[in-house]
């Protein structure tokens, strides 16, 4: 008896054995992205799925959440039957975080459906409502109270803009979230906004915490349109008995009683965070001094601070760990350009995957020395957020001449983005704000060209990751702090592996001192030339 003891009971225990997991979701520019990551916070499913950014004019990105949640079910559905099939576990997912653009305007009407596409966070198209903003609100006051001055980036003068072209679309409005608030009310069934699309909403008290309703009323927006304002960690809801059963999220069932959560006890779901955020996040931004350059489908840089300051010519951001903030650039273009670039004028087979082109281009563009021969580009295809705040400006080739390549081309718009990166830093250094690490992640953190080139522009030596998963796993570390599966905030430390680390070139970093100085000055000199331009070809109809 006591032999078989032995036997039955180890066995019953390998039966029940329950392994945790954590899901991290990003509602990104280009593609969602999902990742589990384990209690020993090793990732072991990630997944994607791309989806279209809308430009049918110009000036416009839009996108379709209802696309994003479609893509969210796949991938979720996805990630529960890799989970089963992991040998000799009883999976059970214990929390969902989601991340996404920041601030991407959703307008739900009063079923909350969403009555138009995503009006994105680098749109551009409102410059008459910002010129008027810029007059009808005290800018000082509005920087005082929000961090900021109006500018392309801020809620209001996108709202402004619908309720002028789409009066039929405001009369319905009744609720307005982002993109990763509207994934936790589909999820959930629950409405939230998460702090920090309401710190870069323009519309937000950043010490008070609040919304400003002299900054809402007088423009005919409703309060009661904006949920409850939440921190990161906070648990919004859990996932709906009936998405659970649709997305196979029972992960539990079957196992010895208490050992998995089944349909009744239910996923938690947390607020969330903005994507940036959770990038740097992920990538060990957790000390003061700390500098992160995002190459997503914008361009991101993020230097975190102990206390509560802002710059005019940057954005300002709460930290995911509390007490810490964030200093924020953000540009308009950086991997969107290069996407941009690939698919309209470098021709390869979709079967083939696009990863391969980029590969191609990165091997052709190694050969060209720094500075692409002379060619230097202006990103600023969609105009320019941060350092700028200039939505008419343009992207501009300069310098172009008959044996410059398309890897010439290719090259030089990596360069531009970094360019980019560097005004970002001379911006901080006004306010003797200084890196003293940079790290580099997201999608086009994959390529040592690229990062090499950051290196030398910036004459900093960077660290990124390889394979690093980007901000789904800071949504991913956020879910597990917040139902207690990690304790402590420097365990995301253990979430990053297979480091690689750049130096600058000195011969390098000397001459991208010359093409940078042209890089700061074509703008000046070419900013009214913008205006003038934009102004003249926005009275005209559309074609």
């Amino acid at each position: 008896m006591d032999n078989l003891r032995a036997l039955v009971i180890p066995s019953i225990a390998s039966w029940c054995r329950v392994k945790e997991y954590v899901i991290g979701i990003d509602i990104g520019t280009t593609a969602i992205k999902l990742i589990a990551l384990d209690e020993t916070h090793r990732v072991v499913y990630e997944q994607s799925r791309s989806h279209p950014l809308y430009t049918d004019h110009v000036n416009w990105a839009e996108e379709d959440a209802e696309l994003w949640w479609h893509h969210t079910r796949d991938l979720l559905q996805g990630a529960t039957e890799a989970l089963r099939e992991l040998p000799g576990e009883n999976p059970r997912i214990r929390a969902i975080g989601v991340s996404g653009m920041v601030p991407a305007i959703v307008l739900l009407d009063e079923n909350g459906r969403p009555l138009r596409r995503s009006i994105q966070q680098n749109d551009a198209r409102c410059t008459e409502q910002i010129s008027e903003l810029q007059v009808a609100l005290e800018q000082d006051t509005l920087y005082e109270r929000t961090g900021g001055y109006t500018n392309q980036q801020h809620v209001l003068p996108r709202l402004l803009w619908v309720k002028k072209h789409e009066p039929e679309v405001w009369k319905q409005v009744r609720t307005v979230v982002g993109s990763y608030d509207w994934i936790v009310h589909c999820l959930t069934g629950e409405w939230s906004l998460e702090e920090n699309w309401a710190a870069e909403s323009g519309l937000f008290d950043i010490r008070k915490r609040e919304f400003i309703p002299e900054y809402l009323v007088p423009f005919g927006v409703s309060q009661d349109w904006f949920p409850q304002v939440r921190q990161p960690l906070d648990i919004v809801g859990t996932v709906q008995p009936s998405v659970a059963e649709e997305l196979g999220l029972d992960l539990g069932a079957g196992v010895a009683p208490g050992a998995g959560f089944g349909l009744g006890e239910g996923v938690s779901v947390i607020a969330g965070t903005a994507d940036h955020i959770a990038s740097a996040l992920s990538a060990g931004v957790v000390e003061e001094g700390d500098l992160l350059i995002k190459f997503g489908g914008a361009g991101d840089i993020l230097f975190c601070s102990d206390e509560l300051v802002t710059h005019d010519k940057l954005f300002f951001d709460y930290h995911d760990i509390p007490g810490k903030y964030l200093l924020n650039g953000c540009m308009a273009s950086s991997g969107s350009l290069v996407r941009w670039f690939v698919e309209q004028f470098v021709p390869f087979d979709p079967q083939s995957g696009d990863g391969n082109v980029f590969h191609a281009l990165d091997d052709q563009a190694e050969g060209i020395g720094p500075g692409s021969d002379g060619l230097v580009i202006l990103p600023y295809l969609l105009g320019e957020k941060t350092p700028i705040f200039d939505p008419k400006a343009r992207g501009v080739f300069f310098g172009l001449s008959l044996h410059h390549t398309p890897a010439h081309v290719f090259r030089a718009i990596l360069e531009s983005v970094i360019y980019g990166f560097r005004h970002h830093i001379d911006v901080l250094a006004q306010r003797d704000l200084h890196p003293k690490r940079v790290f580099a992640t997201n999608g086009g953190a994959k390529s040592r060209l690229w990062l090499q080139i950051a290196s030398d522009i910036l004459g900093l030596p960077l660290t990124s990751f390889r394979n690093h998963p980007g901000s789904s796993l800071g949504a991913a570390f956020l879910a597990g702090k917040a139902v207690g599966m990690y304790r402590d905030w420097s365990e995301v430390l253990d979430c990053l592996s297979e480091q690689q680390h750049f130096a600058p070139n000195a011969d390098a970093h000397a001459t991208y001192n010359v093409t940078y100085g042209v890089y700061r000055r074509l703008y000046e000199v070419l900013k009214d030339d913008f205006h003038e331009v934009s102004d003249y070809f926005q009275q005209l109809p559309t074609r």
